[in-house]
């Protein structure tokens, strides 16, 4: 019997039941979940398992979780992807809502006794200050940006916002400029620090030098000129006062020569005026001015409501174009009261000399005034003072807020005992010594003694510049034959001159 023959008869005999048929033939066989191997944790594969049967490897513990894709409907346990159940929450371990205190993750919403994680409150706080930083950090880098022009003294620079805010002079306009080219500070080498640490624009390190001036009611005579030396190294602010009286016929145009003068009849090629006594200073004191203030009598009286009035103690009262406009004895200042004090010349033995002498009185009571706000109310109060004069437009200044806010700190940390004030020497023209002007006219004026100026200058307001000399100044002497001494010597502390008597009277 043949081979074929043999298998019909085994296929006929039963014998060959279990033998594989063709392929296309085959009928899958669904393995349940119950007949999975033990060492595959109830796994079925996606593609073997029947509909319903799958279970995620990687996401479910067995035989628990079913993928949304291959999920019967009804059977997926997910936030995002599952319909919603009736009565039903979300059962999965990171997004579950608060409220449920347990989370659950079949379909058949059996507990686990893992524990929600629950949002906190300090999650919104940090992200606002993640984005504040970020903000804050991003302002900085722009107000730190070269991107706006500043130009000064013919140069033109690009400069940040910040820098250029520092640099702002809004009432510099008034006065204008300073041309500060021509200078030579002539400095000492041995004595000028590196830095003093104040920061500001110096013609010479250590110090800073503004120039005040005081106008008259027509704006036109510069009846109060100081020159105020902040000495940085050493904590203390000079004061040295010029005569209104002083001679500097190759300063002006007037027959009478005056210092108070040159502002409005100076050289008139010489632009701003204000350059005129800037240029005047420097030559004929040898002082570098570093910044200047001006301010009218009108401003005065705003100033001195500003802060309050000025308390100070009158020997005898005080008679203003012949009425009396202070009395004697304990007195707070008012404006216009302020304004007539300082300018009260007639009643005066010593005329224009004992005004300023007046003046220093005033300027020590101002600033016993200022340290008394300091301490008692607090520089931040102090500030806003200098604000308003500032915002106000009391003063004409080419100094920055930034500038004139670091001098006024500077000053607030002063005492009356480290505040000195001196006056040029020299010695008034009378019928002894008359002086006559170019017009023939005989005019009262203020010889300043040369060797005597020279002299107080090297000892007190250079102390980090060359020993000035005779060649360094144009100082015409009118008075060579000195007659009177007594104005040679006027340095006081504030201290002494707030405890002092006042100015000798006319008598009658």
């Amino acid at each position: 019997m043949s081979s074929i023959d043999n298998k019909e008869e085994i296929i006929d005999n039963g014998e060959a039941q279990n033998k594989p048929k063709p392929l296309k033939k085959l009928k899958r066989v669904q393995p349940s979940r119950a007949a999975a191997p033990e060492n595959n944790n109830g796994y079925v594969p996606k593609h073997e398992a029947s509909s319903g049967e799958y279970v995620g490897r990687h996401e479910a513990q067995p035989g628990q979780y079913i993928p949304k894709h291959e999920a019967p409907s009804g059977r997926y346990v997910g936030k995002h992807e599952a319909p919603p159940k009736e009565n039903s929450s979300y059962r999965g371990l990171h997004e579950a809502p608060v409220e449920n205190s347990q989370y659950y993750d079949d379909d058949d919403e059996e507990y686990d006794d893992r524990p929600v994680k629950r949002g906190s409150w300090k999650d919104p706080v940090i992200k606002s200050l993640a984005i504040i930083t970020s903000l804050v950090f991003i302002g900085v880098l722009i107000l730190n940006m070269p991107i706006l022009w500043y130009k000064k003294n013919g140069v033109k620079e690009r400069v940040s916002i910040i820098t250029y805010f520092k640099r702002w002079q809004p009432l510099v306009e008034i006065e204008g400029e300073l041309d500060k080219t021509s200078v030579d500070p002539k400095v000492n080498t041995e004595t000028v620090p590196d830095d003093d640490g104040l920061d500001l624009p110096q013609l010479v390190e250590g110090q800073y030098t503004v120039l005040f001036l005081g106008f008259d009611e027509e704006s036109f005579n510069t009846d109060v000129m100081w020159i105020c030396q902040f000495d940085i190294m050493a904590g203390k602010l000079r004061i040295l006062q010029i005569p209104r009286d002083s001679a500097v016929p190759d300063f002006t145009s007037s027959p009478n020569t005056k210092f108070n003068s040159i502002y409005s009849m100076g050289d008139q090629d010489i632009q701003p005026p204000i350059q005129r006594v800037f240029n005047a200073v420097y030559q004929c004191f040898g002082i570098p001015i570093d910044a200047y203030v001006t301010t009218t009598c009108f401003d005065i009286v705003d100033m001195v409501d500003c802060v309050g009035g000025i308390p100070m103690t009158l020997d005898a009262p005080i008679q203003y174009e012949g009425v009396t406009v202070v009395d004697a004895g304990d007195v707070v200042l008012n404006g216009v009261q302020a304004e007539w004090f300082i300018r009260y010349r007639a009643g005066w033995l010593e005329g224009d000399i004992g005004r300023m002498q007046n003046q220093r009185r005033f300027m020590a009571a101002a600033m016993q005034k200022m340290l008394n706000i300091a301490k008692d109310e607090g520089k931040t109060k102090l500030y806003s003072y200098m604000k308003q004069i500032y915002d106000h437009k009391w003063i004409a200044t080419d100094m920055s807020i930034e500038d004139l806010s670091k001098l006024v700190d500077f000053a607030s940390n002063l005492t009356m005992d480290s505040v000195q004030v001196d006056m040029i020497p020299g010695e008034g023209s009378d019928g002894t010594k008359p002086y006559f002007g170019p017009d023939g006219r005989e005019y009262s004026i203020f010889s300043i003694h040369l060797q005597e100026t020279i002299d107080l200058l090297n000892k007190y307001y250079r102390p980090y510049q060359q020993p000035l000399t005779t060649d360094d100044t144009a100082i015409i002497e009118w008075i060579t034959d000195h007659a009177v001494s007594s104005y040679d010597e006027k340095t006081e502390t504030l201290d002494e001159v707030l405890n002092s008597a006042e100015p000798a009277r006319t008598p009658g």
